[in-house]
């Protein structure tokens, strides 16, 4: 294959004649241009990417930092992968590559995440799934390198967070199974250390209080996202006492609320006569299991071309002229209903 000093030799120009020539610099005659771009073609001439990010000071190349916060027992929760298709097809849309960065914290150090991203000569890195509490990620957001998190909550000179109105989305759940009747209505949470966790906490409380509603201590079990959370929550509702068990659980995750709905199953309870569930993310086994579970929706989609958009205006201010975003960044959610508390489709 053809390398550039071969391109120079066949335009009889000089090597940084074709560099600028390639990379379109506006001193290069178009004449020029042309020749080179056609030499390029007839010797198979494939530019070096490394050495295309050091003339235009940037190299079409996104970090992806994605730890192992949401991991157990080695799974990944779908959701995640769902976003991570999100992310990769709102890059591809505006043609830059996505690279997964992988980071030895406790071997790298506190700077770890921000020395792998440079060594690598990414324009700027997406955070998702990524333990909040270590040193690495705060040396990250605080550097000048642009960083856009999703469902983290970070602050810094040139960092923003991305993530789905949460609270918006609870709110609305806790309030269409009250439309259908319930007033013993329970709640499943995520990790309550983790932002979404939280915001689905925060907006089931504050329908549940709009509402009216009694909220005995029991009908907030916590969860950690997983099935098996799910399950074990639910058991310990349907083990209250009937006069006390709640009619309708709000569950912060829709792997947790099947869990449950596997729960209520063996506990002898129908699902949604003795109890309605609604989820949240809109997972695919969401409208495969039956009944159908009623769940908010998440647009991974969204997310995805949120954080890019944001990282990119980060990218193109240079020299931080802009304001900064205001942040979270919150994208829309939408109610999906199905059967499993009762009606749907």
């Amino acid at each position: 294959m053809a390398g550039i000093k071969d391109l120079a030799r066949e335009c009889g120009v000089s090597v940084a004649t074709v560099s600028r020539a390639l990379n379109g610099h506006p001193e290069v005659s178009v004449e020029t241009r042309r020749q080179v771009q056609q030499a390029a073609e007839r010797l198979g001439y494939r530019p070096s990417q490394s050495a295309r990010a050091l003339v235009r000071g940037r190299s079409d190349a996104v970090g992806l930092l994605w730890d192992s916060g949401y991991e157990t027992a080695g799974r990944k929760h779908p959701f995640l992968l769902s976003l991570l298709v999100g992310l990769k097809q709102a890059l591809s849309d505006v043609g830059r590559h996505l690279i997964l960065l992988n980071v030895d914290v406790d071997r790298q150090g506190p700077r770890a995440y921000l020395d792998t991203a440079r060594q690598f000569q990414v324009d700027g890195v997406i955070v998702m799934g990524v333990d909040d509490h270590r040193p690495a990620l705060r040396e990250l957001f605080e550097s000048s390198l642009p960083c856009v998190a999703i469902d983290h909550d970070i602050a810094g000179p040139r960092a923003c967070c991305v993530t789905s109105d949460n609270r918006a989305g609870a709110v609305e759940a806790v309030r269409h199974l009250h439309d259908l009747g319930h007033r013993r209505i329970a709640t499943i949470t995520g990790p309550v250390d983790l932002m979404p966790a939280v915001q689905r906490l925060r907006g089931f409380q504050q329908a549940v209080g709009e509402l009216g509603l009694d909220l005995p201590d029991e009908y907030v079990q916590n969860g950690d996202f997983f099935m098996d959370s799910g399950y074990a929550c639910g058991r310990r509702l349907a083990g209250l006492p009937k006069s006390r068990r709640p009619t309708a659980v709000f569950v912060a995750g829709d792997e947790m609320a099947l869990g449950a709905m596997h729960a209520f199953a063996d506990a002898g309870l129908d699902v949604p006569e003795d109890i309605a569930v609604v989820g949240f993310d809109d997972i695919e086994a969401a409208s495969l299991v039956r009944p159908a579970l009623t769940t908010v929706a998440q647009d991974s989609l969204a997310l995805g071309t949120a954080a890019v958009s944001a990282l990119l205006d980060f990218v193109d201010d240079r020299f931080g002229d802009r304001p900064a975003p205001e942040s979270p960044i919150l994208t829309p959610t939408r109610l999906v209903i199905r059967q499993s508390c009762g009606g749907g489709r």
